[in-house]
């Protein structure tokens, strides 16, 4: 990640320039709006994304699933996500799950400790919106991004796909008789960019599925910085010929940003389950599992624990067997990076604030003593307009695989809906009696 190519050098020094030069607490953007919108409480689920068809993104799977969002471009976070909302089949109207979602900080340390990054606030990781081929983009559109703070020469970049792809089975069920199977193939809406960042090129992969989860993933590729094979000191990994060169291990640790609005109001609720396993009672057959519920009322700075996970609830809309709506948010793999306050958790709950953005050396003016890293912002708030905060690390020990270039190395998390629909947005209509108790 250490710039030292002499053009990638200088596009981070320029482009690092370009973005301080930019007003801080008015961040410029392109798309429909430069600020985020304000979710307004709704008493039925929320209508569809509201922007001009140039910024809308609207996609019906061939399961009938309708997802639509809104897009826009940041001059830090890059591409911004905006009322996303959900409709499966059987269902009236769109259901909307998130006000708005981005990235929101990928911090690069050095294990040396000879440097770090702050990739979005701090690099210019905006500004290296690349352009994308029809090949990068397979059955998809490309479309047109303006791009703030960039090359006043080449301002816009034909950087934002919109594609549909297979995810292989969905669901498969043997039936009462032998001969029947019952199965299905997801499909998935993808949303991405390639923005590059030094010697680094990350890919920003948003997949809206059928069954209504979102997936969440950045990717990390490009190439290694030929003038970090310095790490001789153990920090490092031979890379080529013999033991000469010694790629510098570093972090990547990605932040997401997740502002919720299920149903159109952004009064949701949070609530963390724990189980713990018991041994066999007197007389028993097996361990016992007790899973116990914590509503969290305040902001919490959370550890991701074994048989721990968190939900956020609607406090608006239930679905059809009279379940209040909710979506569980599900880490991928992670490396935990104890270096800074702010990584030293895997998840935060923070009560809205506007000006809170950036998980670390946020450019929002949050007023006097009120620290630039979202740890700082975890300071006792009544949790009443929860916004999200998913913390995945990934260790990038290098290889001789990772030359050249470099595979694509990817961390991230899910979104799981847990009671949005009475039953499985994919069910058969043959199946569709069997809900709860068969009789």
């Amino acid at each position: 990640m250490r710039v030292n190519r002499i053009s990638r050098a200088r596009n981070r020094t320029m482009v690092g320039l370009s973005v301080a030069a930019l007003t801080v607490g008015a961040t410029s953007a392109a798309g429909p709006a430069a600020a985020e919108p304000a979710a307004k409480p709704k008493a039925a689920p929320a209508a569809a994304a509201d922007c001009s068809a140039a910024y809308k993104i609207e996609q019906k799977l061939a399961a009938g699933t309708k997802w639509t969002m809104c897009w826009r471009y940041d001059s830090y976070a890059g591409l911004v996500l905006e009322n996303v909302s959900y409709q499966p089949k059987g269902e009236a109207r769109p259901i909307r799950v998130l006000t708005s979602a981005k990235v929101a900080q990928i911090h690069v340390p050095y294990d040396d400790g000879s440097v770090e990054y702050d990739d979005l606030t701090g690099a210019g990781f905006a500004q290296g919106l690349m352009n994308m081929a029809p090949g990068e983009c397979p059955g998809g559109t490309i479309k047109t991004v303006r791009v703030p703070g960039g090359d006043p020469q080449q301002p816009n970049v034909k950087g934002l796909c919109t594609t549909t792809r297979s995810r292989g089975h969905a669901y498969r069920m043997q039936g009462d008789t032998a001969n029947k199977v019952w199965q299905q193939q997801g499909k998935d809406l993808l949303v991405y960019t390639v923005n590059q960042t030094g010697w680094y090129e990350y890919i920003t992969e948003w997949r809206f599925q059928d069954d209504g989860q979102i997936n969440m993933n950045v990717g990390a590729t490009g190439s290694l910085s030929p003038s970090d094979y310095d790490a001789g000191d153990g920090r490092g990994w031979p890379i080529g010929k013999g033991a000469k060169d010694y790629a510098t291990s570093h972090s990547h640790n990605v932040f997401w940003r997740l502002n919720f609005g299920l149903d159109g109001n952004p009064k949701n609720k949070v609530e963390q389950y724990d189980s713990v396993v018991s041994p066999p009672a007197q007389g028993g057959e097996a361990p016992r599992n007790k899973t116990t519920r914590t509503k969290i009322t305040k902001e919490l700075a959370g550890d991701a624990k074994n048989m721990r996970w968190w939900r956020v609830v609607s406090t608006t809309g239930k679905n059809k067997d009279n379940h209040a709506r909710s979506y569980e948010i599900v880490p991928g793999a992670t490396s935990k990076y104890p270096g800074r306050s702010y990584t030293k958790k895997d998840i935060y709950f923070t009560q809205y604030k506007k000006c809170e953005q950036f998980a670390s050396h946020n450019p929002r003016n949050c007023g006097a003593g009120a620290g630039k890293s979202v740890d700082k912002w975890v300071n006792g708030q009544n949790l009443t307009h929860p916004v999200a905060w998913v913390n995945i690390g990934f260790h990038h020990v290098a290889r001789d695989e990772d030359q050249q270039p470099m595979p694509v190395h990817w961390q991230g998390f899910s979104l799981t809906p847990r009671d949005v629909t009475a039953m499985n947005p994919l069910t058969p209509p043959a199946l569709a009696d069997q809900n709860g108790q068969v009789e």
